[in-house]
C-alpha cells in the first residue's frame, strides 16, 4: 500500500504525445479528486523499444522523473499509450492502483484497470470498453471554449467546425481525393452565406493545407494550419459550430466532434478501415455521424445526444477502485 506521506492526487503519465496526455488528462479530471500531477516519460534502450514488456532494472528505465516517482509511488496512476503501460508495472509492483488507457498489446493482468475502445476488441474482467476514446468535451467545456473564442459569435452562420487530420494505416486517402471535397465544401458554405472555422494537425501534408487555405480564401472565417496563426482555437471551434466536418482518419477528432450538440459528417469515410471502419460504423448506428454532405443539409438539431463517455467510465473506475 502506498505510504501515509505519498500523494493521493492521481498522477497522468504518458510519452508527451498529445492524443496520449489528452486521454489520460481527461480521465484524471473526471475522477474529481481534488486535481492531479503529470509525468511525461524519457524512456531509454532497451525499454522505449519493448515495453510494456518487463524488463530488470525498469525503475531506471523510463527517465529520471520516473525513477524518483517509483521511489515514492502515488496512490493512483492514469497511463495512456505502450511507454507509459511499462511505467504502470512498475508501480503496480509497488502498491499503486494501476489505470491503462489503450491496448498494451499484451496480457490485461498486468494492471488493475485498462480502458479500451470498443473496436479493439480487447476484452477482460479488468477491461472498460467505451465508443471512441476519453476527452474532456462537455457543456462547460464548450462553453469556455466559447467564452476564450468569443469573437467567432460574429462570424456569419451557420459556422461549419472543420477538422482535417492526415492519412494513417486505418484511413488511408489521398491528398488528391480531398482538394475537391474542400472546393466543393467552400463552395457549399459561400452559396449559404456561412462561415468555416478550421484547423490542421500535425499530420496534415502540406499540399492538403495548401488545398484548405486556397478552397477557403474568399469565405468568412478562421483557419488555423500551424503554431504561427497563434493560440490554437480548437475549443472555439467547437464551441461555436453548428455543424462539424472531420478527415476520417482520428478516433479522438471524431469523438471529441460528436461530444458536441450538433450534426457531425465526415469526409472520405469510405476510406476507413478496419478498427477505424468500426469505430465509424458505431457511430452511424447510434446516428451520430453523417457522411460529410449530409451534415450540411442537416439543419439544427436540437435533440441530439452527445457522445460523452468519459463520465461513466470515471464513475466505473471510482466504483472499481473504492475510490
Amino acid at each position: 500500500m502506498p505510504h501515509a506521506e505519498q500523494s493521493t492526487l492521481p498522477w497522468t503519465i504518458t510519452d508527451g504525445r498529445a492524443g496520449n496526455l489528452r486521454q489520460a488528462v481527461a480521465l484524471a479530471s473526471a475522477l474529481r479528486l481534488g486535481g492531479q500531477q503529470r509525468l511525461q516519460l524519457q524512456p531509454r534502450a532497451p525499454w522505449r523499444w519493448l515495453a510494456p514488456r518487463w524488463l530488470p532494472g525498469a525503475t531506471q528505465g523510463y527517465g529520471e522523473g520516473f525513477t524518483r516517482l517509483a521511489a515514492n509511488p502515488p496512490a493512483l496512476a492514469i497511463g495512456c499509450g505502450r511507454q507509459a503501460a511499462g511505467a504502470l508495472r512498475v508501480l503496480g509492483r509497488r502498491g499503486t492502483h494501476t489505470v491503462q488507457i489503450l491496448d498494451p498489446r499484451i496480457a490485461p493482468r498486468h494492471w488493475q484497470l485498462l480502458v479500451v475502445p470498443e473496436h479493439d476488441r480487447l476484452r477482460g474482467d479488468n477491461v472498460l470498453t467505451l465508443l471512441g476514446s476519453l476527452n474532456p468535451v462537455n457543456d462547460e467545456w464548450l462553453a469556455c471554449g466559447r467564452a476564450a473564442f468569443s469573437s467567432f459569435e460574429q462570424l456569419p452562420g451557420p459556422r461549419t467546425a472543420l477538422l482535417v487530420g492526415g492519412p494513417t494505416e486505418h484511413a488511408p486517402w489521398r491528398e488528391q481525393e480531398i482538394a475537391p471535397l474542400l472546393a466543393e465544401l467552400a463552395a457549399c458554405i459561400r452559396g449559404e452565406g456561412g462561415s468555416v472555422l478550421a484547423t490542421t494537425s500535425r499530420r496534415t501534408p502540406r499540399t492538403v493545407t495548401q488545398a484548405l487555405l486556397r478552397a477557403f480564401d474568399d469565405v468568412p472565417g478562421v483557419i488555423w494550419s500551424d503554431g504561427g496563426d497563434g493560440s490554437n482555437p480548437y475549443a472555439g471551434l467547437l464551441g461555436w459550430a453548428d455543424r462539424i466536418v472531420c478527415t476520417p482518419d482520428s478516433v479522438n477528432l471524431l469523438s471529441e466532434a460528436c461530444a458536441t450538440r450538433v450534426p457531425v459528417g465526415v469526409l472520405l469515410g469510405t476510406r476507413a478501415q478496419a478498427r477505424m471502419a468500426r469505430f465509424q460504423q458505431s457511430l452511424r448506428v447510434r446516428g451520430r455521424l453523417l457522411d460529410a454532405r449530409d451534415a450540411l443539409a442537416a439543419g439544427p438539431q436540437p435533440a441530439i445526444e452527445p457522445l460523452r463517455e468519459t463520465p461513466r467510465i470515471a464513475a466505473e473506475v471510482k466504483a472499481r477502485l473504492g475510490l
